[in-house]
């Protein structure tokens, strides 16, 4: 009688078996995957590797078509193992482990499951994201018990959300390798700061490299407008709950990533490029010396002149060392002029500047339903208060920041950026513009006596040139190639005029 509960066991077992060993993708507490193979599934790939020199094994994700070993992902990255006796496997309790010999853990997804644990599987998605989920559920579902696009490592990829969940208080950030031999967390991390005006920084442990600006509706406040066709389709989520970026190739071929770069300390943006079969850098944050953390120091504004930055003192403020300042020395930043005294009828003002990255938020104070003049009542009122500017720049603009203390991190954008309002003494509101009329004023008489000349030039030639008809002398033409008026005469020299 109990044979045949055996047998059909054991039939069953089989059935099972063969069922498993046609999978290639998934991982059961009936199948581990051990150090050597792998999952797979469209781009990406799943094993056990070594980096750089290394002897150690971490298990990660990586781009399975690309000859340059490209990881995204580590599991233990700070957990090595030091053999290649590791296997992946998920354990009695519902979670994805990572064990060596002896039974030793170095990784586990460490979360509490309230469903049938023989019914659990963890699988490798096409878009690189590492799931464990009831195998009930679609994997494709988007709904899982575990996804390493939670937990992302150095590496943003296509689809993965980055950012906070404000709720749970969960957030999604980046930490670099610590060099190409260890991925283990190192000092260089990327992420969004929790706050009511979202915006990112890149840090070295606690010094801030770079910071974003907050999004202003539109875009991130040090975010320049693009000047050619885009590659990407980028997207900021911003909800009551929730705020993340992702992005997606508008190519869904193109493969592509965001990596935290621990040599160059910077975020940068790479395409992999078949026909030259190697990664190139699409973006590069910092992008420029002005995009260096508080370049200028206190009321210092950072502009770009070629290639160089050039820092320059807010209207109202001079530098506290003028003579450090002379030679580029600008880590002392500026103080305010003393003419200025607070909430004095025509002692205080505020001053308007254009095309802006905003000052650091972090002494800041923001309401999203303030207009823009109850926001400079409000900035006015509080000697504390240093400038204002919308929250939002949509349309006719909307919401309030004030700032507190000394304003931080600013420079000059031209083709994007906001108005900033800035605390100063009406005297110097008057002056900048009294200076701005005189410069339109200028500016008119300059082109009136420009073109005065040019009319003049051309009759000159004009007659010059019917007085050659009947003897030799100079003839005027106008060269397209240089965009120069050119004089010429029949000794064959030449002249130009600008």
């Amino acid at each position: 009688m109990g044979t045949l509960p055996f047998m059909l066991f054991s039939l069953k077992f089989l059935l099972f078996s063969i069922q498993i060993s046609s999978e290639t993708d998934i991982i059961t507490q009936f199948h581990s995957l051990h150090d050597g193979s792998t999952l797979t599934n469209g781009a990406f790939e799943l094993g056990f590797f070594s980096p750089g020199s290394s002897t150690n094994r971490y298990v990660g994700i990586w781009f399975k078509n690309v000859p340059i070993k490209t990881v995204v992902w580590v599991a233990n990255r700070n957990h090595p193992i030091q053999d290649k006796s590791g296997t992946l496997s998920i354990s009695k309790e519902g979670n994805i482990v990572l064990q060596s010999k002896n039974g030793t853990n170095h990784w586990s997804t460490n979360i509490t499951t309230k469903v049938s644990t023989s019914n659990l599987v963890a699988g490798l998605l096409g878009s690189g994201n590492f799931v464990l989920t009831d195998e009930k559920d679609n994997r494709d579902s988007g709904f899982y018990l575990w996804q390493s696009f939670d937990y992302p490592t150095d590496t943003i990829l296509p689809g993965m959300k980055f950012g906070w969940n404000l709720t749970s208080r969960f957030n999604r950030r980046l930490t670099a390798w610590n060099n190409w031999d260890d991925p283990s967390s190192g000092q260089i991390t990327y992420g969004f700061i929790k706050s009511d005006l979202p915006e990112s920084k890149i840090q070295n442990g606690s010094s801030v490299i770079y910071r974003s600006g907050p999004f202003n509706g539109l875009r991130f406040g040090a975010t320049q407008k693009l000047k050619h066709v885009p590659l990407f389709i980028v997207d900021f989520v911003y909800k009551t709950d929730e705020y993340y970026f992702h992005y997606q190739p508008k190519d869904p071929s193109l493969l592509s990533r965001i990596v935290i770069n621990q040599t160059v300390s910077a975020l940068q943006r790479f395409i992999w490029v078949e026909e030259n079969q190697k990664w190139i850098l699409y973006l590069n944050v910092p992008r420029d010396e002005c995009d260096n953390y508080n370049r200028c120091s206190s009321f210092g504004i950072c502009a770009m002149i070629g290639k160089s930055s050039m820092c320059e003192c807010l209207s109202g403020f001079t530098p506290k060392s003028p003579q450090n300042w002379s030679v580029k020395d600008w880590s002392q930043g500026c103080m305010r002029n003393e003419n200025w005294r607070c909430r004095e009828k025509n002692k205080d003002g505020f001053i308007k500047f254009q095309n802006v990255k905003v000052p650091d938020t972090k002494k800041s104070w923001i309401s999203k339903s303030m207009t823009l003049e109850t926001c400079k009542v409000k900035c006015w009122e509080n000697c504390s208060c240093t400038a204002y500017a919308n929250s939002n720049i949509t349309g006719n603009g909307s919401g309030c920041i004030i700032w507190f203390s000394d304003l931080l991190d600013m420079r000059q954008l031209p083709d994007s950026g906001q108005d900033l309002y800035v605390r100063s003494s009406a005297i110097e509101t008057t002056n900048r513009d009294d200076s701005r009329k005189r410069m339109v004023v200028v500016t008119s008489t300059t082109c009136s006596i420009i073109v005065i000349l040019f009319l003049f030039i051309i009759v000159f030639c004009w007659r010059r040139k019917a007085k050659s008809k009947f003897r030799g002398g100079w003839t005027c033409k106008n060269t397209t190639s240089t965009s120069k008026l050119v004089i010429e005469s029949k000794n064959d020299s030449v002249k130009y005029l600008e």
